[in-house]
């Protein structure tokens, strides 16, 4: 049964829409700058997110309870609003349904703003801007930067890029190729509680379920990431061999169980060590990372998303079929 009413009823036209969606998503992405935040449905979970905060106990066994409800709660309602958008837009014409579908689409992944907030650091390394080149990494990762040299801030780039291939866009695509446009909403409302909730100290019980929720959500598209990095390395400069070794070897070192997939297979393919301070080295027996391997790291990412919206037309070819 469809998740979500096609605008037409034979399969092929069907998966030609569902199709243009995403290809017109994926285009809206490169040229356009971010949505607004007042028309960003992620900005609006974000605000929920802080308001559900203000009213959370604090007690472990409550906290856990309130943050599995709310992102329970936060989660069904963004699929729910996202299936009543694409009805609505199914029955007006199939134009509406391509290009509404796309605009909502687009405002669940970030391929272009991913790459842009590594390249800036990249630009600030080369400049020999370090400090400058640590203010970057703000967008990118949450550990500490004052005191990271030039080696550990590119690594830090290149590590974000790797993680973040899966939860920026390849996780969103595959959950929208295999159950469509409210699957891709619910899951960036998951992962948006586990970027704000899903971290030690004070978020420990209250983010403690969507922690794990979202773990399970990224589990096959992170090996699948994984994969992808590695054709995609095959395919450019990288080396798939380095990186299937270094993945396999690697891959459980970090405390995530999905994060280290991509990372490791990442360093292999630069040949390139990337480490976080007092936590972990992925392939420790190579030279630490320059500026310019921010861009080599880039390149790859680049290549997985070209091999990733393959895979999720294949699969939204697959689903119309299957379901005639």
């Amino acid at each position: 049964m469809e998740v979500i009413p096609t605008p037409l009823d034979d399969w092929r036209a069907a998966f030609a829409a569902d199709a243009g969606i995403i290809l017109l998503a994926i285009i809206l992405d490169r040229i356009l700058p971010e949505p607004p935040a007042t028309l960003h449905p992620v900005v609006w979970i974000g605000r929920c997110i802080t308001t559900f905060e203000r009213v959370a106990p604090h007690a472990p066994l409550p906290a856990f309870a309130f943050g599995a409800a709310v992102v329970i709660l936060l989660a069904a309602a963004s699929g729910a609003l996202a299936w009543a958008a694409m009805t609505g837009l199914a029955a007006l014409h199939v134009a509406a349904y391509v290009i509404g579908g796309a605009l909502l689409l687009w405002t669940t992944f970030a391929v272009r703003g991913l790459v842009d907030a590594a390249a800036q650091t990249q630009r600030a390394l080369e400049s020999e801007r370090l400090d400058h080149a640590r203010e970057q990494l703000i967008s990118l990762v949450s550990r500490e930067r004052a005191s990271l040299s030039s080696a550990l801030v590119s690594a830090a780039a290149i590590e974000s890029v790797a993680e973040n291939t899966t939860d920026s866009f390849i996780s969103p695509w595959l959950a929208f190729g295999v159950f469509g446009l409210p699957a891709a909403a619910a899951y960036r409302a998951v992962n948006t509680f586990d970027s704000m909730w899903g971290k030690r100290g004070h978020y420990e019980y209250l983010g403690k379920f969507p922690a794990r929720l979202d773990d399970v959500l990224n589990y096959l598209p992170a090996r699948l990431s994984a994969v992808l990095m590695l054709a995609a390395a095959r395919l450019g400069s990288g080396s798939a061999t380095l990186g299937w070794r270094i993945m396999r070897r690697d891959q459980h070192i970090t405390e995530s169980p999905n994060a280290g997939w991509t990372m490791s297979a990442m360093a292999g393919a630069l040949g390139r060590c990337l480490e976080k301070t007092d936590h972990y080295k992925l392939g420790a027996e190579f030279p630490p990372p320059a500026a310019d391997d921010i861009g080599r790291g880039n390149r790859i990412a680049l290549g997985s998303a070209g091999l990733g919206a393959v895979a999720t037309l294949a699969l939204l070819a697959l689903r119309h079929w299957a379901l005639g």
